[in-house]
Formats: structure tokens, sequence, C-alpha cells
């Protein structure tokens, strides 16, 4: 049975909200915000705290389920554990959000953009499990 590593889940579900303040601020935040259509006055109106505490709870619930996922594979080490979380990041999460864009009509540009987020974040997510467990 699995023994969960609290630590890292917390660890991992702390980095990729790091990587989403930095992403989604001042390196893609606005291209990402004209992409996605909001105004200034949007942005500004948002519940922020609200955004943010249920943003941490999500990347908790993922971070849970992909140290589950670490574990499947006898706790791997850094290289190996990095590459599960890439491919769980580009293979299932951004290719998920590819064809719902492809939907919606959405840019390719916020694909990228979105897309490539949740592939580093998967990265960096499998290689703090690969380093703490």
């Amino acid at each position: 049975m699995w023994e969960m590593n609290w630590i890292a889940v917390i660890g991992a579900a702390l980095a990729g909200f790091a990587i989403g303040g930095v992403w989604y601020g001042p390196l893609l935040g606005k291209a990402w915000q004209k992409e996605s259509g909001l105004s200034d006055e949007a942005m500004k109106n948002a519940n922020m705290a609200q955004i943010f505490a249920l943003t941490f709870v999500l990347n908790l619930i993922s971070s849970f389920i992909l140290g589950h996922v670490m574990a499947t594979y006898g706790h791997p080490g850094l290289h190996i554990a990095a590459m599960i979380g890439f491919g769980v990041g580009l293979g299932f999460v951004a290719t998920s959000i590819g064809v719902n864009y492809l939907f919606a009509r959405k840019s390719l540009k916020l694909f990228l953009i979105d897309g490539g987020y949740w592939t580093v974040v998967y990265t960096v997510m499998g290689a703090i499990f690969g380093a703490l467990v």
C-alpha cells in the first residue's frame, strides 16, 4: 500500500501555485488576459482570495493523485518521476485542454499558454515526488 508523503504532496501543490504566479503574472499574464478576452476591469473585480484558495485545493488534489501514480512505479527517482510528470502534463492535461479549446474556438496562443503551464507544472511536481519520495 502507498504511504502518503504529505511533504511531497504539499510541496508539489505549492510549486504549482508558485509557477502559476509567475506564468500568469509577469511571464505571460498580459498575453493570457488578452487571449482569454478578460478586460482589466474584469480582472480587478475578481474575488482573488477565493480563486487562490480554490486553486490551491485543486493543486493539492492533483498532486495527491500524481503522488499515487508515482507510487505505482515503485517510487522512481528524480529523472524518471519528472518524465512521468511531463507525460501526464503533456499527454493527458494539455491534450484535454486542446480538445476543449478546439470546440470552443479558442486560439492556439491560449492553448500554448495554458497547455504549456500544465506541462511545466506536472513536470516540476513529478520532480518533487522523485526527489522527496
